[in-house]
């Protein structure tokens, strides 16, 4: 699997249509060009260009409109959702802020039981508008349970909402923001639309310091009605928490295209600085460096468009996505932090200039792992799926490439949140033995060893309480099931296995890691300690593969893209 080279990608995969929308979104960044890009940027501008680009193309009325609701060519179609997702990640966070919270937004409509809602919401989208996810608020964040805001009946049909919403991102200019609330009367949990342009929406301010609106905003006696309506109930709680699984999923994608553009840029960088007499990529080190953050980020690639084929093939009876899209919320984004932090050992200073693509990735690299509740959050709800996935395997599918157009009608139906501890997986092992590499190899025999560790030395009473041991626990989890995905990818995709063994270089590095951080716990037992020690492992040292992965796969990235200025 390639990484995005706008100047050279086809999107061969894709339908013409769409084809077209990833070259003409490409060409509206070009055109604007890097110190446009920058100045904008720092300037904290309002991307209006984009908006009114986004608007004149309708392309998030194509991309965004499930197919019953839109003309030709619109459907909700996760594979070119990513293609998108990977562009606007490439060229900047604040244009890809604005579409993912339009999807999260959307969420709770497309969910919701409103059919005329939904016909209005089509209609805005093809008038080019946006929208917003009323959920988070100032004093408890993504604390659902704790919703203050309100919604009070006034007579039959009528209602009147009171309350705020803290850190949404396009409130100031949505076409509807979806808010969440209690009824005052039930106690029941209710989504309703909001205009922002009605008197009674008290657009508070911006709390960030950036190019998009992230506002607080209050309703006082806001006038309501049941045409406003979208859900109540146990209805009402699945959308807020469906509506995240189908939109913090692209914040893996953001990441992707962050580190992507930063790769190329510092490369290109790196290659050209002489120092001591010698190009900086002639230095052992930097070698190891860069070629850590590309094995990496390949990874990343790979995983997150693997997941995106158990989302799109998802149904009632297989959900093993529910256990993916954490883990591209949580894995893949931290995983970028960790390539840009790569590369910046290698550029350095030049990562601070203001004329670099690097400065915007190096700050808002940090924000995708923060923006869905933290890492914290998701592992506890990844950990729920671990003694299922490790030791009660089922019979499912084996699950294809997905790249066909199509409607994703199920990701709109998801159907009840709750027994997530029942989700079943296919074996693993499936992925693990499929292929004959030193590093997996290596691999398998680690997770071994954890797997002994949590039938001999499982958790007590205590560490099971103890959230800084669960997240130790949750990391190694977390690496088996990214692992899987990474190989099945690879399979699919006929990656070089010079590729595929030097991911799992870093990924037995990794389990190492946090192998050694288990045995450091001051609570791990003594059997805990014994097991740690039998999982931390070095990877196979092969010089000659590193040296055809890094001539090329990674310097022979070196001035082959470089954003029009």
């Amino acid at each position: 699997m390639k990484l995005l080279n706008p100047k050279t990608e086809t999107y061969e995969h894709l339908d013409p249509e769409s084809r077209e929308i990833m070259k003409k979104t490409i060409n509206f960044f070009e055109n604007k060009g890097k110190d446009k890009l920058k100045e904008d940027y720092n300037g904290r501008i309002w991307y209006a260009d984009f908006l009114d680009f986004v608007k004149q193309e309708k392309i998030f009325y194509r991309l965004l409109t499930p197919s019953q609701y839109g003309k030709e060519g619109c459907r909700w179609d996760t594979t070119r959702n990513c293609d998108f997702n990977e562009i606007l990640g490439f060229y900047g966070l604040p244009y890809w802020y604005t579409w993912q919270v339009t999807i999260l937004g959307l969420g709770p409509i497309w969910m919701g039981n409103n059919e005329d809602v939904k016909k209005k919401t089509a209609e805005l989208l093809e008038e080019g508008g946006i929208f917003a996810f009323g959920l988070s608020e100032k004093e408890h964040g993504a604390d659902l349970y704790s919703s203050e805001m309100v919604l009070t009946q006034l007579s039959e049909g009528k209602y009147v909402a009171d309350g705020g919403k803290y850190y949404i991102g396009n409130a100031n200019k949505a076409g509807f923001v979806s808010v969440f609330a209690k009824d005052t009367d039930t106690d029941e949990y209710v989504f309703f639309t909001a205009d922002p342009k009605h008197e009674n929406y008290d657009l508070v301010k911006n709390v960030v310091s950036s190019q998009s609106y992230v506002a607080e905003f209050g309703l006082h006696g806001y006038p309501v009605t049941d045409a406003d309506i979208l859900s109540r109930g146990d209805h009402a709680w699945d959308c807020a928490l469906n509506t995240i699984n189908v939109g913090k999923y692209n914040l893996g994608w953001a990441s992707i295209g962050i580190c992507t553009h930063a790769l190329f840029e510092a490369i290109t960088h790196a290659s050209k600085r002489n120092l001591y007499g010698k190009f900086v990529t002639d230095f052992p080190h930097v070698q190891a460096l860069m070629t850590d953050a590309f094995v990496r980020l390949t990874a990343m690639k790979l995983f997150a468009r693997r997941n995106a084929d158990y989302m799109r093939t998802a149904s009632k009876d297989d959900r093993r996505y529910l256990l993916y899209n954490p883990l591209t919320k949580m894995k893949v984004t931290t995983q970028g932090e960790e390539v840009i932090n790569l590369m910046w050992d290698v550029i350095a200073a030049k990562g601070f200039e203001k004329d670099m693509y690097f400065e915007m990735a190096a700050i808002d690299i940090r924000a995708l792992p923060k923006l869905e509740g933290t890492v914290h959050v998701n592992m506890a709800l990844i950990i729920k799926f671990m003694a299922n996935y490790l030791f009660a395997p089922a019979a499912l599918p084996e699950i294809p490439v997905v790249d066909k157009p199509a409607n994703d009608n199920f990701l709109f139906n998801q159907g009840p949140t709750k027994g997530l501890g029942k989700t079943v997986f296919h074996d693993f092992n499936k992925a693990y033995t499929s292929v004959d590499l030193p590093n997996i190899a290596i691999f398998r025999e680690q997770i071994e060893v954890l797997k002994e560790m949590l039938i001999s030395a499982s958790p007590d009473k205590e560490q099971s309480k103890d959230i800084d041991f669960l997240l130790i626990l949750g990391e190694l989890f977390t690496l088996i099931a990214y692992g899987q995905l990474i190989i099945e990818n690879a399979l699919l995709r006929g990656l070089d296995n010079d590729i595929l063994d030097q991911i799992f270089d870093f990924m037995v590095r990794d389990f190492s890691k946090f192998a050694l951080q288990l045995y450091s716990k001051s609570s791990s037992s003594t059997k805990q300690m014994e097991f740690a020690l039998k999982m931390i492992k070095k990877p196979e040292l092969n010089k000659e593969r590193f040296k055809r992965v890094w001539e090329n796969y990674v310097l022979s990235l070196k001035e082959t893209y470089e954003m029009n200025r």
